[in-house]
This record gives C-alpha cells, structure tokens and sequence, in this order.
C-alpha cells in the first residue's frame, strides 16, 4: 500500500535511474514540455488521467500509483528556508542577490502586482560557449496586477 505522493516520486526516480529513461522522452510520451512533466514527475503538478497512465506505462507503476500521480499535491520541493543542494542554492542566492533588481525592473515596466507561477511556463536549454557551456534558463509568467477595491 503507497500512502503518500513522496513514495511515487521515490518510485519514479528509481525506475529512471535504473532504466536510463531521459526526461524529455518522457515527456515526448506524455505530450508536455520537459520542464512541466519532470516537475509533475517529481510531485509538483497533477496529471490527468491520460497522463498519469502513461507515466505509469514508462516508469512500470501499479495501478495506485497511478491514482496518486492524479491527487492534487502539496506544492514547494524544498526541505529546508535555504535549500542546501548546490545547483538548488545558486538558484536561492540569484534570487537573494538580483531579487529585488527584477522586481524593481518588472513594477517599473507593468505596475504594482506579481508575475504568476500558476499561468507560468519555463525552458531549460543548454547554451554552447568555447568557455565552457552555460544553462539557459527562461522563466515566463502572466503579470497579476494588484486590484484596487
């Protein structure tokens, strides 16, 4: 009996190690960009059923897996206030250094409001460079203005 999301998550990410399976094929399967299917993978997002019956046919679920793939989870990866993982870190420290420069940058350019994580879309692409390869990184979320009431 799987009595959380975490053990799916478990499950899928033993599958892949031990199958060699590549995100972006999966998400070629389930007809999503790599970033939205790796996150709904590791139990950031919710699959429908289509969905979370093809993840389950790549990675060998059973059955209640695949009813757990379609709960709605709790969202935010992150163990602890100041994510430790290295790669995860520099992320923090972008935001901790450049945070208040692009929220500045962005009132300055639409108003008083937030950019969404719900209506939001990313890409992740490798950047060739003779100096050594570089991660582009591409956010795009819709602008919610404040409302006056």
């Amino acid at each position: 009996m799987i009595s959380s999301r975490n053990e799916v998550t478990e499950m899928i990410v033993a599958a892949k190690v031990a199958n060699g399976i590549k995100w972006a094929d999966v998400a070629t399967r389930v007809g999503c960009s790599k970033e939205w299917t790796t996150a709904a993978c590791l139990g950031q997002m919710t699959l429908d059923g289509q969905q979370a019956k093809t993840v389950g046919e790549v990675f060998d679920l059973p059955e209640e897996a695949i009813r757990w793939l379609q709960v709605v989870p709790g969202k935010g990866s992150l163990p602890a206030a100041v994510p430790t993982d290295p790669l995860i870190y520099r992320l923090y420290e972008i935001v901790s250094v450049y945070g208040s420069t692009i929220k500045e940058l962005i009132h300055e350019e639409f108003g008083d409001g937030i950019m969404s994580a719900i209506d939001f879309s990313m890409d992740i692409q490798r950047e060739p460079d003779p100096k050594g390869d570089r991660v582009k990184l591409v956010l795009s979320g819709k602008f919610l203005p404040y409302k006056t009431y």
